[in-house]
């Protein structure tokens, strides 16, 4: 009984607004069985039930199932480059509250300390409510939650520290262990995430393997493969911005040369301009993607060609079916489609021309990656609620 009821809550979620009928018709349970279920989860003010919108139907009216007005939530945080976002998110993947800030500093500590101080208040505001986080960040994270971006300077930073810091404002976030302790804790890189999010909620939705590409300061992505994110054996799987598809005369922060990430973000095109590095890329290259300045545009199109053949590279090795862009390569594509279709094409083998993979836009677009954060969050919760 308690496996059904982990399904029948991770049902709810998936799919928000779901009937009880139809919970009942995709789990297999038989009409009692699945009123006694949701009656127990909603005892336990896990699951609540409203009315179902009218169907048109013949029969009994059936129920729709809902988050429960005081069941469990999670965190989501955001951290970018540039600023920092806090979701709380209920079963099912509405926002209740959302807080953001831009940072005062690039240091971490400033960072740490500003993410740390929203979260606390979050904490009093919800309480025990608050039983699980997921936290995305732009860069690689261990096995053991400790992260690496090379491109802002943080390195071997201890991610349960951060959310840890005030014990004093609510209860501990675990990495590991008894969630009856306290709330649970996972962080990924931002392009897993997103990738994970457009595989549960987005553009990639059914797809067989998706291959996910992010563009901010640099480019990371993911390979979804049966809607499952693949890692690595390490946590840097999906860090396809440092394969050598760039200018091998430009060395990365990273410490290697070439690097594909280099050659398709904001300093690459202030590069192409002959233009120090901007201290916002991502600002700064929309700025560009949207101006009507002649050697402006050509900078834009020539890293939307970058764009393209490396994603073409990636396809050959991949076999992907479909290709979702976020950040600044939904930008790129919307900008300057052309450019990335032409060179994509002549880069693929003759194997995948006849029907190419499809470039799409990402549909949960900036928000990818906190959407991410929270499914993570609730897919680490939902085993330990019943």
């Amino acid at each position: 009984m308690t496996t059904r009821s982990t399904e029948l809550l991770r049902l709810a979620h998936t799919r928000p607004g779901v009937t009880r009928a139809d919970a009942a018709r995709l789990l297999g349970l038989g009409t009692g069985a699945a009123t006694e279920i949701v009656s127990r989860l909603a005892h336990a003010s896990l699951l609540a039930e409203a009315p179902a919108p009218p169907s048109g139907g013949r029969g009994r009216p059936t129920t729709a199932l809902i988050a429960h007005p005081t069941g469990p939530l999670v965190l989501a945080v955001a951290i970018t480059h540039e600023d920092w976002r806090i979701d709380v998110v209920e079963l099912g993947g509405a926002t209740l509250t959302s807080v953001a800030a831009p940072h005062t500093s690039p240091d971490w500590a400033a960072v740490s300390a500003s993410v740390t101080a929203a979260a606390s208040s979050l904490r009093l505001a919800y309480g025990e409510r608050l039983r699980a986080m997921g936290l995305s960040v732009p860069g690689t994270v261990s096995p053991d939650l400790r992260l690496d971006a090379s491109g802002l300077g943080w390195h071997d930073v201890d991610l349960t520290a951060l959310l840890l810091a005030d014990a004093s404002s609510g209860p501990h976030l675990m990495a590991r262990g008894d969630a009856s302790l306290g709330p649970l804790l996972v962080a990924r890189n931002d392009a897993s995430l997103a990738a994970a999010a457009e595989s549960a909620r987005g553009a990639a939705v059914g797809a067989t393997v998706a291959l996910h590409l992010r563009i901010e300061a640099g480019l990371g992505g993911a390979v979804v493969d049966h809607g499952r994110v693949l890692t690595g054996a390490r946590g840097a799987g999906g860090e396809f911005g440092h394969m050598p598809f760039g200018d091998p005369a430009v060395t990365c922060p990273c410490g290697a040369q070439g690097c594909w990430g280099t050659a398709v973000d904001g300093t690459a095109m202030a590069r192409l301009l002959g233009r120090p590095a901007p201290p916002d890329p991502v600002t700064y290259a929309r700025r560009l993607i949207s101006s009507t300045q002649p050697a402006e545009q050509a900078a834009v199109r020539a890293v939307a060609a970058t764009l393209g053949r490396g994603i073409a590279g990636l396809v050959n090795g991949l076999d992907a079916d479909l290709v979702t862009l976020g950040g600044l390569g939904a930008d790129l594509l919307a900008a300057a489609p052309a450019e990335i279709a032409t060179a994509y094409r002549a880069g693929l083998m003759r194997v995948h021309r006849p029907a190419p993979p499809p470039l799409l836009q990402a549909a949960l677009g900036d928000d990818g990656p906190i959407t991410g954060a929270g499914e993570e969050a609730w897919s680490l919760l939902l085993p330990w609620l019943t």
